[in-house]
């Protein structure tokens, strides 16, 4: 038996590979002890005990990036997080560390570095983060789910994907189960189909274009399945070839009724397309550091999908290069080899494999 705590949290991004590995190590044995480590104010708060996982929680502390009155306290409140977690990591008596990035990652990494407990990384973005950075020096490992992503001693893992995820990956989609998923959200069961979708929040300048294409896009006859967001004022409707969701639980299915994505560049996202082989067109969250474009690299270099910057995605886009893309089946099945050829569907296997590595080169 191995006890594990996994630190994330925060967003989907960070949380879904947390759980993604967590379920392979229960997998592994069943005996295995798994902790997750967020804060309350997370998507690990409601992710992870629905999942079945104990979360222990600490103070969400982001990071300063100015000087003020939170920037003078915030030294001694992260140490007081960083001996919390040590007050975690003996009474679970827990053998190894993984991060996942996000807000508790950072005083984890710290508790296991005085505790001289092993610490794996996992860097989910091409574009690394703070805490991973500065962790990946003295991490036993750091694994990676971008090939061109820049870290210390980093090994090419991939991203640990959800396992319905990884069945459709390793699977294949059949003609049968795309024509069952289209069913299933009431769309046509031989008509191109086009996934957008902009996260679990949405993409307010996607959605628009989106909306304002429609007649576009249906007299192209290609049919829409559109995941707005929860937070999006569009209402869900149905019509003939055009499906709007708040919010769609069932990505599997959504992914196997696609022929095309129009999607922002998220880790998940990405990894989650390359791994099934789905063509798609990435648009880049514009603020922020950047990442989301560098996520990217690898797929866009392949062939297997289209980038275009949020500014630049607009109804003349849509009728002068997706319309065209999507209605050319041959060039679509290029694509979608170019997108699998640099998809992983086995990520959280491999990070699984090196963690025992880790743990194995220490006995």
């Amino acid at each position: 038996m191995t006890r594990f705590l996994l630190a994330g949290g925060g967003t989907g991004g960070h949380v879904n590979p947390m759980l993604a590995l967590a379920d392979a190590i229960k997998h592994d044995d069943f005996e295995n002890r798994i902790w997750a480590l967020g804060t309350a104010e997370g998507l690990e708060s409601r992710l992870v005990p629905e999942r079945g996982y104990d979360l222990l929680t600490i103070e969400r502390l982001p990071f300063p990036r100015r000087v003020n009155a939170y920037a003078f306290g915030f030294l001694g409140r992260f140490l007081a997080a960083v001996k919390q977690v040590e007050g975690y990591l003996k009474e679970h008596r827990v053998d190894v560390v993984v991060g996942f990035g996000g807000y508790a990652s950072a005083p984890a990494y710290l508790a296991a570095r005085r505790l001289n407990i092993p610490i794996v990384v996992h860097e989910a973005n091409a574009l690394p983060g703070m805490a991973n950075r500065w962790a990946s020096r003295f991490a036993a490992a750091t694994a990676v789910a971008f090939s061109n992503t820049r870290l210390r001693n980093l090994t090419f893992v991939g991203m640990p994907l959800r396992h319905e995820i990884e069945m459709l990956a390793q699977n294949g989609v059949s003609a049968e189960q795309r024509a069952n998923a289209r069913k299933t959200f009431g769309l046509q069961g031989d008509s191109p189909t086009l996934l957008v979708t902009g996260g679990s929040l949405g993409a307010r300048s996607i959605n628009e274009t989106v909306e304002a294409s429609r007649q576009l896009l249906s007299a192209a006859g290609i049919q829409v399945l559109h995941i707005v967001g929860e937070k999006s004022p569009l209402e869900p409707i149905a019509t003939k070839d055009y499906v709007r969701l708040a919010y769609c639980d069932q990505m599997d299915l959504a992914i196997a009724a696609a022929d095309f994505a129009v999607a922002r560049a998220g880790a998940s996202t990405v990894s989650e397309f390359t791994a099934i082989g789905l063509p798609s067109c990435y648009v880049p969250y514009p603020v922020g550091n950047g990442e989301q474009k560098y996520n990217v690299a690898d797929v866009v270099a392949a062939g297997g999908s289209l980038t275009v910057a949020d500014v630049d995605f607009k109804p003349d886009y849509v009728s002068g290069v997706l319309i065209p893309e999507i209605s050319n089946s041959r060039e679509l099945s290029k694509m979608a080899a170019a997108a699998k050829s640099v998809g992983v569907s086995d990520g959280s296997h491999r990070l699984l494999a090196l963690i025992k590595q880790v743990l194995s080169g220490l006995s």
